[in-house]
Order: C-alpha cells, then sequence, then structure tokens
C-alpha cells in the first residue's frame, strides 16, 4: 500500500530555512564584508555558502557564530516577506556588494528559465515558473538582514528549535569547479533538545561503524595511490563477504529461471549512442585508444547494451519469452574526485546484473519473481527492513521515450507494488532516463536509508536497438526490457552492511568463522580432535553447503590477549580448549551471546543452528 514518506524534512524544512539565515545573519554581524551565496534547508539541518575573502571560517569560530544566532533568536525577530521589480532587486544586491545574488538576478532577468535549467531554484529560493521572464522576486528580512529568498520560513526567528553547527567545507560556486571557492557552513537542526541529541548521538555511532574505519581494522579492504582513487583492493577477508554474497545473490537469479553470460569490460562507443547512454553520460566514461584500429572504445559504465546484443544475436519467438540473462561483473565511471569515498563511492563498481525479455503478459510475473528475490535477501538473510520507492520521471526533458508509454508504464509499476502488497511510496524525477524503477529502500541499524535492490521497466532501449521477437500471428512485435540488481553496487552494499552489522557479520557471511584459542600447548592433541569434527563439518548457508573457515590461535600467549584480539576481529565463534575440556571431552562456545560449554560430538550441530 502507499505511504507517505516518514521522514519530517519537509515538515521542518521552514525551520530550517530560517535557521539559514539567522546564521547568514550572525555571520554578517561578525563578518560585514561577506559575501553570500545560497542557503537552504537540507535533511537534518541547513547550510550557507559564504565567501569572506582571504579569512577562513574554523570549527573555533562555531560557538561565537552560534551565541550571535542565539542573540538574534532571542530578539524574536519576525521573517518579513517583500518583493522588488527585478532590476530594483540587481541595484539592491550592487549597493549591498552582493556579487552572487547579483549574478542570480541577471540570470533572472536575461531568461526566466535559466536559473530553473542551470540551477535548483527551489534551492536557491527563486520563484520562477519555467516558462516566462521573472519581472519581479522575493525577498526575506529579519533585523538588518535581508536576503533574496523564496521561503517558506517561520513567522519569527524566536521560535526555532534546537541547533548546532557541524562542519565547515569548501564548495565551488554554483558547483562548477571553474568557479569561485566559497565556505559552506553547516548546521543541523530539530524540534526539540533531545532530538538534537539523539541525533548527535547516532552521529557518534556512525563514527565507530564506519565502514573505512571498519575495514581498515578488519583486513577487507584497501586503496593504493598507485593503483587509482576509487579502485578499492579487497584482501582475502573481504573477498570472502563478496563472494558469498555474490553467491547468494546468483543462486536466487538461477532459482528464477535465469541464465549467466559474459561480456568484455570495454566496448565501441557506439553502443552506447544507440542505447543513449552516451549522451546521458558521455562525460563519466573512460575512453580507451585502440593502437590497431581507429575504433573509439570505452570501459563499459553499464551492462544492459551489451545483453540486448546477446539477446539480438539469434531470431526470438514468443515461445522463447521470457529469455533471462545476469551476471556479477564489474562496471567503471569517471567519477569526480572530490566524490570519491570509501566503499560508497567508487570508480570500478562490481553490479549483480540481470536483464529479462519478456512479452507484455509476463511482466507481473516475471517482476513478482525478482520482488521475492529482493525479499529472500533482505527480510530473511540479511534483517534489513524495506520499503519501495517507485521512482518515476518529472516534467523535465531528461527523459528518452513517448510520455503517454511512460504513464503507462508507472502505472504498471503501481499496479505490481499493490500486487506484491509492498510498502511504497512515489517519488517524481528518480526514474532512469529509459523507464520506472521500484527502487528498495533498506533500513540500517541506526535509522538510516539507503537505496539497494532495483527492479526497472524499459520499453525505450528495445526500441532503440530494434530488439524483437515474432508473435503468435508471425508479426513482429518489441520486448519488455526488466533490469534487476539484488546488491546494486557490491561495493556500496558493503559499506552499507559494514555499518549495518557494525563488522559483526552473520556466523554464514563471517570471513573467519571460528577461531580455536588454547590455553596452553598441552592441548594441541585435543585441538587436532576438533579441527577434524570441522573440517567434516559442511553448513548448509543460504547458497549451499560450505566449509567451515576457522583459525587456530596457539600462540604462547595469554587466554585473555587471545580472547581480545578474537573479539577486535569481530570473530562470532571463539572455542576455548583447555585441560578441562580434554577430560569432559567437550569445548567452551563463545559467542556474543555469552559462553557455554559444548560436547565434543555435538558441536556439529550446534554450529549448524548458527548457520
Amino acid at each position: 500500500m502507499p505511504q507517505s514518506q516518514p521522514d519530517n524534512h519537509q515538515d521542518l524544512a521552514p525551520m530550517r530555512h530560517t535557521l539559514a539565515h539567522i546564521m547568514a545573519t550572525a555571520v554578517q554581524h561578525l563578518w560585514p564584508d561577506a559575501k553570500f551565496g545560497v542557503g537552504p534547508a537540507v535533511e537534518n539541518g541547513f547550510y550557507y555558502d559564504i565567501d569572506l575573502g582571504e579569512t577562513t571560517i574554523s570549527e573555533e569560530d562555531f560557538k561565537r557564530i552560534e551565541k550571535e544566532m542565539r542573540k538574534v533568536i532571542a530578539a524574536n525577530q519576525p521573517m518579513e516577506r517583500s518583493e522588488k521589480p527585478i532590476d530594483e532587486a540587481i541595484a539592491w544586491a550592487q549597493e549591498r556588494k552582493q556579487p552572487y545574488k547579483e549574478e542570480l538576478l541577471n540570470d533572472l532577468k536575461r531568461a526566466g528559465t535559466t536559473a530553473a535549467k542551470d540551477l535548483d531554484a527551489d534551492q536557491l529560493g527563486i520563484a520562477t515558473d519555467n516558462k516566462t521572464v521573472v519581472e519581479k522576486v522575493s525577498f526575506y528580512s529579519n533585523g538588518d538582514f535581508m536576503d533574496l529568498c523564496r521561503g517558506p520560513h517561520i513567522e519569527s526567528t524566536g521560535i526555532v528549535g534546537a541547533f548546532k553547527l557541524m562542519r565547515v567545507a569548501g564548495a565551488y560556486w554554483r558547483g562548477k569547479a571553474d568557479n569561485a571557492q566559497m565556505q559552506r557552513l553547516y548546521g543541523v537542526a530539530f524540534t526539540t533538545e533531545q532530538e538534537l541529541d539523539d541525533y548527535l548521538r547516532m552521529l557518534e555511532e556512525a563514527k565507530r561503524r564506519d565502514h573505512r574505519k571498519l575495514g581498515k581494522e578488519l583486513d577487507l579492504f584497501t586503496f593504493s595511490e598507485l593503483v587509482g582513487a576509487g579502485l578499492p583492493l579487497f584482501t582475502p577477508r573481504g573477498t570472502v563477504l563478496r563472494e558469498k554474497l555474490t553467491n547468494f545473490a546468483e543462486q536466487l537469479r538461477r532459482q528464477s529461471g535465469f541464465e549467466r553470460v559474459s561480456i568484455p569490460h570495454i566496448t565501441k562507443t557506439d553502443l552506447y549512442k544507440v542505447s543513449g547512454h552516451w549522451d546521458k553520460f558521455g562525460d563519466e566514461l573512460f575512453l580507451v585508444e585502440s593502437q590497431e584500429t581507429s575504433d573509439n572504445f570505452a570501459l563499459k559504465p553499464m551492462n544492459c547494451p551489451h545483453h540486448n546484443q546477446v539477446y539480438a544475436s539469434n531470431p526470438r519467438s514468443y515461445k522463447d519469452l521470457p529469455i533471462k540473462y545476469f551476471e556479477t561483473t564489474t562496471v567503471y565511471r569517471d567519477e569526480k574526485t572530490g566524490e570519491l569515498g570509501g566503499l560508497s563511492r567508487v570508480r570500478s563498481i562490481t553490479q549483480d546484473d540481470s536483464h529479462a525479455y519478456v512479452r507484455p503478459d509476463q511482466i507481473e510475473q516475471v517482476v513478482g519473481q525478482l520482488i521475492g528475490n529482493v525479499h529472500a535477501m533482505y527480510d530473511q538473510q540479511l534483517g534489513m527492513a524495506l520499503r519501495a520507492r517507485l521512482s518515476f520521471r518529472d516534467e523535465s526533458d531528461k527523459y528518452f521515450g513517448d510520455p503517454a508509454a511512460w504513464e503507462q508504464a508507472q502505472q504498471t509499476i503501481r499496479d505490481l507494488a499493490e500486487a506484491n502488497s509492498l510498502n511504497y511510496f512515489e517519488a517524481a524525477g528518480e526514474a532512469a532516463f529509459y523507464g520506472p524503477k521500484i527502487d528498495f529502500m533498506a533500513s540500517d541499524a541506526l535509522g538510516r536509508e539507503h537505496q539497494v535492490a532495483t527492479v526497472q521497466l524499459d520499453f525505450v532501449q528495445p526500441e532503440r536497438f530494434k530488439l524483437a521477437y515474432t508473435d503468435s500471428e508471425g508479426q513482429e512485435q518489441r520486448p519488455v526490457m526488466i533490469h534487476c540488481a539484488l546488491l546494486g553496487s557490491i561495493e556500496r552494499f558493503l559499506s552499507v552492511y559494514i555499518e549495518h552489522t557494525a563488522g559483526w557479520f552473520p556466523f554464514w557471511l563471517a570471513p573467519e568463522q571460528i577461531r580455536i584459542l588454547t590455553i596452553n600447548d598441552s592441548v594441541q592433541e585435543y585441538v587436532d580432535q576438533i579441527t577434524s569434527v570441522l573440517d567434516k563439518t559442511l553448513l548448509m548457508e543460504p547458497v549451499k553447503y560450505n566449509e567451515l573457515r576457522y583459525s587456530v590461535d596457539g600462540r604462547s600467549e595469554s587466554l585473555g590477549k587471545k580472547i581480545r584480539e578474537a573479539t577486535k576481529m569481530k570473530i562470532p565463534v571463539q572455542l576455548i580448549v583447555g585441560p578441562k575440556d580434554i577430560e569432559a571431552e567437550e569445548v567452551s562456545v563463545r559467542t556474543q551471546d555469552g559462553e557455554q560449554k559444548v560436547a565434543l560430538n555435538q558441536l556439529t550441530e550446534f554450529l549448524r543452528t548458527l548457520s
């Protein structure tokens, strides 16, 4: 059933926007020559882009900025809206020596659509209908501060909630690297002090769970300057995680009738010109030159155009459909260096990708299977609560295909969401350029929501590639293409999952499942008996029967040190072996739930309960 989005960002946006103005007022009081860019409300807070010339704001300045902000709040200044003709507004900006505001206003004067096309008009606080030249613009004033602004705001500065300045970062004016660099001052804001305190505690916990920190501590992945930014290298332990997750995703796909294909990592750029990706994402491609031919190549940024060529390699009948391909493979995108971060944003992206080619009457069945796969992975195996975002087009011109066909496809997505009892909400502007999507949003242990799996309908690429099948009357028809990725980007998913679990992976997924810790050298023969049991123990994982992954710590170190090190590495099962265990023919089993004695002849069954 459809649901509204659960966060209250929109409800709090006027308050947070007002706090952005209060912060700008305080900055102007402290640095009268400050020049301002834009200052919107954002999720959890607000920011303002500021140019202070040679002066740099540091965290040491936060307290005095906050103190000045509280003076403005205590004064309970009304937030007063007014309008000015565009020429009068430009004169205002010139008189106030606000060049960034002047630039925006001149853009609006030249063409009312400029700001809407090049910038986010809502974020800038500019009113435009995208059709006509702007004749008047709105301003908001509080005390001695006036700002070009669309609003909305709350009544007065005295009724804002709890806030805290958090950080300052560099930001290029209008997001363009060849423009002036400004200082972006961020704050967070909530209705009450308790909500603010809860959020700050969550941030501290998020630091503890940071996947970049845990990735190093648990020896999962690394980066090398010689290899390049955004190109992660996975260690043996991290590779176990990747393989186990990938194997599970592939098994689910096989059970739904998908067959593996394999494609190269480079292609002629012509392929993406046909698909439309070149026009949309050409500046994100890594280009490759041949020394043998004049062909222009690129490292593949996505897989669907290649899979289309596999489909097109043979004539297809309606009896052949659905035809389903899957592949786990790496794609490459030339992401901006400043946007790279750990595994969250990388340049080598491993996808568990699949594409089904179906008749229209098969859409419901195939999508239903894929939704079942999503639930099997996240709800049943990974323990992450899901809801669905129906990602639809907006009114912009960035989408390919007939708008009427889009509306039909979007209604099909709604019907599928209802038929599969999804908890969903709709989001305009989030569709792929070729079709609407069901994007699954998973909540992590801190309540943060992340887009993970996706199921997408595509009526555009089959048309652009002239994909066809022959129907029962011998007529040529276009198949519908269904894209699906369960993990999406495996790198990005790992960044989410490492933080969700804080590195305490479930037993089936843990890189090292068991560590045997000896009390002294006298137990070595008994350790051999235990390892013999472990070697013969096969666990039924989500994928298939698998051997246990274990190690033995027989060093001449104290047991306490061994336990601390195993716990630091987040080994889910520690088997502690001492002389008394030999006599009792048992072993001490230590897990996150505590410690217990397990008879050696019952160890296999005990471990199977953990898998």
